[in-house]
């Protein structure tokens, strides 16, 4: 991974175009090829990013970052490098969920069907430049649905659904991707954020999915 601080300002080009003011900023290179341009709020969310495949291109006072399948560029014009280091992370071990929210992915990605009837499973543990998906599936139309699992629905995996759907939905073979937030207790205010960001919510009846009929049915 590399590490730039710099003054910068940057410019995205395509779909949509957006302008990010000169500023101190921390621009991160993957070993993916991906980059990412943060500032220091947000705790873990980029300002603008770029994902594999794509190029850079580095010249006096700008960068240049294409994307390797549909041209959209982000245009960083650098003012003043303060720091530049690379560092070898090696390969990640990635995130180990706990046994209920595994098992929870296994069982739902085999009844696929309790999302909808019709509905089918592409992958379990999508890969993204950002982390796995828990469960990329098509719904009876064929639109792309990304469903993220958790034990207990907070705001945070909302947050973490939101991040993404927004880096699928570049993807113009999977666009439009809409998104589930699954969980066996969904809080309130998740609940909430969620409906606003446009995230449908379920609630996982765990002894169902492995095939025990509960005492007293309800439904999600």
């Amino acid at each position: 991974m590399r590490l730039v601080i710099a003054r910068c300002s940057v410019d995205y080009v395509g779909r949509l175009t957006a302008h990010l003011p000169m500023a101190p900023r921390l621009i991160l290179i993957k070993a993916d090829g991906s980059v990412s341009v943060h500032a220091d709020d947000r705790a873990f969310k980029p300002l603008n990013w770029m994902n594999p495949p794509c190029k850079l291109r580095e010249e006096t006072g700008k960068w240049t970052v294409t994307h390797g399948k549909t041209g959209e560029q982000l245009i960083l014009t650098i003012e003043e490098i303060t720091h530049d280091s690379s560092h070898e992370l090696g390969v990640d071990p990635g995130l180990r969920k706990d046994g209920v929210e595994a098992h929870l992915q296994e069982l739902l990605a085999e009844h696929i069907a309790t999302l909808g009837e019709g509905w089918t499973l592409v992958r379990r543990e999508f890969p993204t430049a950002i982390g796995p998906v828990d469960i990329l599936c098509r719904d009876q139309a064929g639109g792309t649905v990304a469903v993220e699992i958790k034990r207990r629905g907070e705001i945070d995996g909302v947050e973490q659904l939101t991040r993404y759907l927004e880096l699928l939905n570049r993807d113009p073979l999977l666009a439009p991707v809409r998104g589930i937030f699954a969980a066996q207790e969904i809080k309130p205010q998740a609940r909430v954020l969620a409906t606003d960001r446009g995230i449908d919510c379920v609630v996982l009846d765990y002894q169902a999915l492995r095939g025990i009929e509960p005492e007293n049915p309800t439904l999600f």
